[in-house]
């Protein structure tokens, strides 16, 4: 609850308060022109970490691996998209952060030490693995066929 008190009313305030700040500094028009290049230099930069984001998805789907980090990535690129399109130079700041690799990997493994103190794995015991209890690989094709709604097989 606390957070969202944070997220919906502090930061915007703080935001604010240092549009108005830099404004009073440099002038209204240059302050305008600052947000609006920081804009359109996020949508950029968003841009071209989202496809490389999604390249690596893509190659980690193709060679069959979880793609975990590229979903990390892929949300933080995301975020910080989201966050340099807000206008306001603190949203910005937290929002390139999170665009660039080595502060992207900073915030992905504080994101993954949080995950493992919330969330436990638990596996199933006795299997061998990539096998279901019954003996069965897990990436297997089957077909399917219709049947007869009548069939005298079929448990009534």
């Amino acid at each position: 609850m606390a957070l969202l008190v944070v997220l919906f009313i502090v930061v915007p305030i703080v935001a604010l308060f240092v549009i108005i700040k830099i404004g009073g500094l440099i002038g209204i028009l240059p302050t305008l022109l600052l947000l609006l290049a920081d804009a359109l230099l996020g949508s950029l930069l968003l841009r071209h970490q989202g496809r490389g984001a999604w390249r690596r998805f893509n190659q980690a789907i193709a060679e069959r691996r979880f793609p975990g980090r590229e979903v990390a990535d892929g949300l933080m690129i995301a975020v910080g998209g989201t966050l340099l399109l807000t206008p306001g130079f603190v949203t910005d700041i937290f929002g390139v952060l999170l665009l660039i690799p080595p502060t992207r990997a900073i915030a992905r493994g504080l994101l993954r030490r949080y995950a493992a103190h919330r969330f436990v794995v638990v596996g199933v015991g006795g299997t061998t693995p990539g096998r279901d209890p019954a003996g069965r690989p897990y990436d297997f094709d089957a077909t399917a066929e219709e049947i007869d709604p009548d069939d005298p097989q079929l448990p009534r």
